[in-house]
């Protein structure tokens, strides 16, 4: 996908991509258990080098038995950043692995640790460029640019500073998929109505196991869409007067922004903009662009982690570019119906500057 105009998909193929699911990439609790851990060593013979994760399987011998296994690693657009091709690993190559084992009994195992002649493979680095710090992008007629303008290098905001959502000046531990360290500490991520917060504490209890994004696939929508490794655009269609959000965890999913109170359809929903994103209004404040979205549907989760909302969910959130580089994101959560107040989380997205935004299909690849 390149952008070499204000809007580069067609309207076409936003058409044809609306009702296509996203992402399933998903938490590791889910699928492998960390209380059994298991060491293989063999031979590979295969690489699936698919969305979304990367399987590579191998030859484990045992006594006159050889057995076949699946040693499943991050999607192939992370490990690509982190330097790693499909032929990094070839059929004949010896590696060891040491991983944990799949939670239904399979010969399948997460690849915590894969070595090929005691060097490390496929493996993920943690650490991120430094963002530009040159100035931020405008229009010609001055207004801030969201993302590339016409005629500008490709590129897309990625690398989220926080990948779960926690109310603003909360300290919960919790891995990067939303999962607590301590499921009492459920009632302190956010201010939480009695019946919600069963459901988050269930949700938990199950290692995220019922989310509709992995097991249905269902899209990121509400706020989860801008916690995605994989990278969002936000394309400005300023003949119009909307903004694209495009999302890169889903099968080319977007949602509308629409600008200055426009109107935007019914509430109930239509073809053209489904519920997993919500009905939205735009308009800028100085230099930021805020957002008011509502009319979400419940038949998704909007964080990782599996905080609940209902559809009396509204959102106001909150896109100031303060630097080529840097965007500053917050959310204001308004859900009566599960919490017992407003609340606000907010992070930051790092500009990938000169690339295409990565395409990610949700497929079933051994999930």
């Amino acid at each position: 996908m390149k952008i070499r105009s204000v809007l580069p998909w067609s309207l076409g193929a936003l058409a044809l991509s609306v009702t296509a699911a996203a992402f399933a990439h998903h938490p590791l609790s889910a699928k492998f258990d960390s209380a059994k851990e298991t060491t293989l060593t063999g031979i590979v013979t295969a690489v699936d080098w698919r969305n979304p994760h990367t399987h590579v399987f191998m030859n484990v011998t045992r006594g006159n038995t050889v057995e076949n296994w699946a040693v499943e690693l991050e999607s192939p657009i992370i490990l690509r950043q982190s330097g790693w091709a499909a032929d990094s690993l070839k059929p004949g190559d010896q590696i060891n692995v040491s991983g944990m084992l799949a939670r239904n009994g399979t010969r399948q195992v997460w690849g915590e640790n894969v070595t090929k002649g005691g060097t490390a493979v496929y493996t993920v680095s943690d650490a991120r460029p430094a963002p530009s710090t040159e100035p931020t992008p405008r229009w010609p007629d001055g207004t801030v640019a969201l993302g590339t303008t016409g005629g500008g290098q490709d590129g897309y905001w990625s690398f989220p500073s926080e990948t779960v959502m926690v109310e603003d000046g909360v300290n919960v531990p919790m891995d990067k998929y939303g999962l607590l360290t301590n499921v009492n500490d459920a009632a302190k991520v956010a201010p939480l109505q009695p019946w919600a917060l069963g459901i988050y504490k269930l949700r938990q209890e199950r290692q995220l196991q019922d989310d509709p994004m992995f097991i249905n696939c269902k899209p990121p929508g509400g706020p989860r869409q801008f916690q995605s490794e994989l990278g969002v655009q936000l394309l400005e269609d300023k003949e119009n007067a909307r903004v694209f959000a495009l999302v890169g965890s889903g099968n080319r999913n977007y949602n509308i922004i629409y600008m200055y109170d426009r109107q935007t359809g019914l509430v109930t929903g239509d073809d053209d903009n489904p519920l997993y994103y919500g009905r939205s209004n735009g308009h800028w404040e100085d230099g930021t662009l805020v957002v008011n979205t509502k009319g979400f549907n419940e038949d998704f989760w909007f964080s990782n982690g599996g905080l609940p909302h209902t559809d009396l969910l509204q959102l106001e959130q909150r896109f100031t570019r303060t630097s080529k580089g840097t965007m500053e994101y917050s959310v204001t959560v308004n859900d009566p119906g599960a919490y017992t107040r407003p609340w606000t989380a907010s992070w930051t997205l790092q500009w990938v500057d000169g690339e295409e935004m990565p395409v990610h299909f949700c497929q079933n690849n051994r999930q």
